[in-house]
């Protein structure tokens, strides 16, 4: 158990694996590792909504959990950071800027939040529910190591979490994003900080991610996503692996 005490907010206290602890102040890439799932067993697929802030994958998310839902396709909407747990009421807290804690501290906060709902994750995988995800580790990443964090450092406390089986990036300018309605509400939404994010993102990028062009209309957007989620539900349904970060499958 570590606990991780914080200037002005309530002290929480979380676990993270033993694998994961032991590199959390260093740089050692992750390792190669496999999830305990057959290559044969029907599962429901891991879907990931990627980008800016302010890029539309909250409203993608909706749609697209609403047209699989209409097809028969068993499936649930998640978004990280989960704000109903503990850990995720300090994050909420850090996010509207009524926190201050120090950068280290906060990724692991994030990290700890998605590692408390990995089980139930993984769980949902093999009763064949299909998970459409609002942001997950490769945020984590993407925005701590935005802020000057060595980036293996910042991979490292996720790895041995499930791996996406698809990434939809929904790719659009910083400036664009900028200008949408609600921008600035949180802590992250400036504009030279996201131009940094989206260059992190650009070295998360492998073979599980598909660039979405944001700037087209909703509906297009949407069928561009559709298209992509179909095939890979499909393939998931005939016992496609499920890989654990960051595994040469999913780097």
């Amino acid at each position: 158990m570590r606990a991780f005490p914080a200037r002005n907010v309530p002290c929480y206290t979380f676990m993270f694996p033993a694998s994961a602890l032991s590199r959390i102040f260093s740089t050692t890439p992750a390792m190669v590792v496999s999830m305990g799932l057959s290559a044969s067993e029907s599962r429901g697929a891991f879907i990931v909504l990627e980008g800016l802030d302010r890029s539309g994958k909250s409203s993608q998310c909706a749609n697209l959990l609403s047209f699989l839902n209409k097809q028969g396709i068993a499936a649930e909407a998640w978004r990280f950071p989960d704000r109903s747990t503990g850990i995720g009421n300090m994050i909420s807290s850090y996010l509207s800027s009524s926190a201050d804690l120090d950068d280290r501290t906060v990724h692991l906060l994030f990290s700890a939040n998605r590692w408390e709902k990995s089980s139930l994750l993984e769980t949902k995988l093999r009763e064949g529910t299909t998970l459409v995800v609002d942001r997950y580790s490769y945020s984590g990443v993407a925005f701590s190591a935005a802020k000057g964090l060595d980036f293996n450092w910042c991979k490292a406390p996720d790895e041995g979490l499930p791996a996406a089986d698809l990434v939809l990036y929904l790719n659009i300018s910083p400036e664009i994003a900028a200008a949408r309605g609600g921008y600035g509400a949180e802590r992250y939404e400036n504009l030279n900080f996201q131009k940094k994010v989206a260059n992190c993102y650009k070295r998360l990028q492998d073979s599980t991610w598909k660039t979405i062009d944001a700037t087209k209309s909703i509906d297009d957007v949407q069928e561009d996503i559709r298209k992509a989620v179909l095939l890979v539900i499909a393939k998931c349904s005939q016992g496609q692996e499920l890989h654990r970060l960051w595994s040469t499958n999913s780097e």
